[in-house]
């Protein structure tokens, strides 16, 4: 399926989401601190990280072994691994980043183009003592993980993108299926007048419709994390940057990825619509459908993602995969 066949699929997700009521989404966790000791898994640790453009970077940090960096999307926060993170920590170091200017991350100085805040992560990344990363981003998480494997082609071992094609190679071609894309990326201070406090609820539960399992979803703790009109201008700075980084995704594309990447799209989103895009700037690109998921893969299947990328980024193993993750061997 192309990336076209993919946009009329998510189109009629657009639909049937008007259907569906934001929902409680009540989180059963305990809250998470922003230092020290997590909560919802004692071998990580919260902790922070000052970069360039005057941000200080939130992390959750755990396990041993080589290093994955994952990366989130809007309208979420690292929170949206937390399911993921355990696993991958019995033979990783895990490292979950909010983003800048989201989360418990505080915002940056300019910069929402993708590849300046990949070259700011990369330095969290230094700091923190890794001079070598695999990277495993969702969303716009995704968007910024390939300009990091790009720019900083030595560092980066593996990479794994879920749920969107490239700024540049389709993800433009989504403009018009949502409402939310046009809205965020208007100018400033258009959809910051234009949605209140009151308004994170409707708006991010709308959004939450993009899947197949909305009561997987921690929409608490999502509306809470975007309750601040500051977090949310940062958010939509990311959107606003989208033409930039299309220019450059497109003036670097000669630079192909030589990493394996491992492409995954929704059964009932993307689908393989994320490796068609990927393909276009990347010479080793593994297509994986997750079975039962819409857009928010980490929430929606964590089982199998958590397995598959055990299988990819995880130590060699002479034990068959079974059939549905026989794509995400090395």
């Amino acid at each position: 399926m192309s990336v076209g066949r993919a946009t009329s699929a998510l189109a009629a997700l657009v639909i049937a989401l008007f259907a569906m009521t934001a929902g409680a989404g009540a989180s059963t966790a305990a809250p998470e601190p922003s230092t020290g000791r997590a909560q919802f898994s004692t071998i990580f640790t919260h902790g922070r990280v000052s970069v360039d453009g005057g941000s200080t970077l939130h992390y959750v940090k755990g396990g041993s072994g080589p290093a994955i960096v994952l990366l989130h999307g809007w309208p979420q926060t690292w929170w949206i691994w937390r399911n993921v993170m355990p696993e991958l920590a019995r033979t990783n170091t895990v490292i979950a980043f909010d983003l800048p200017g989201l989360g418990d991350s505080t915002a940056q100085t300019g910069g929402y183009d993708k590849a300046t805040t990949a070259k700011r992560i990369h330095q969290a990344v230094v700091k923190l003592g890794f001079n070598s990363v695999a990277l495993l981003g969702h969303d716009l998480g995704a968007l910024i993980a390939y300009p990091y494997a790009r720019d900083f082609p030595t560092e980066v071992t593996k990479v794994g993108v879920i749920e969107t094609p490239l700024a540049g190679f389709g993800l433009e071609n989504l403009y018009g299926i949502s409402f939310h894309f046009k809205f965020n990326m208007a100018p400033a201070p258009v959809p910051e007048t234009i949605l209140d406090n009151d308004d994170v609820p409707t708006y991010l539960g709308h959004m939450f419709g993009f899947s197949t399992h909305p009561e997987l979803i921690d929409k608490n703790a999502y509306y809470q994390a975007y309750s601040s009109p500051a977090k949310r201008s940062s958010g939509y700075e990311y959107y606003r940057a989208f033409e930039a980084d299309g220019a450059n995704n497109t003036a670097n594309a000669s630079r192909r990825l030589t990493q394996p990447v491992l492409a995954l799209g929704g059964a009932n989103s993307f689908g393989p619509g994320v490796a068609d895009s990927f393909r276009l700037v990347a010479n080793d690109v593994r297509p994986v459908i997750v079975p039962d998921s819409g857009h928010y893969i980490p929430e929606e299947n964590p089982t199998f993602l958590a397995d598959c990328a055990k299988l990819f980024f995880g130590p060699p193993t002479t034990t068959p995969p079974p059939a549905s993750l026989a794509a995400c061997a090395p």
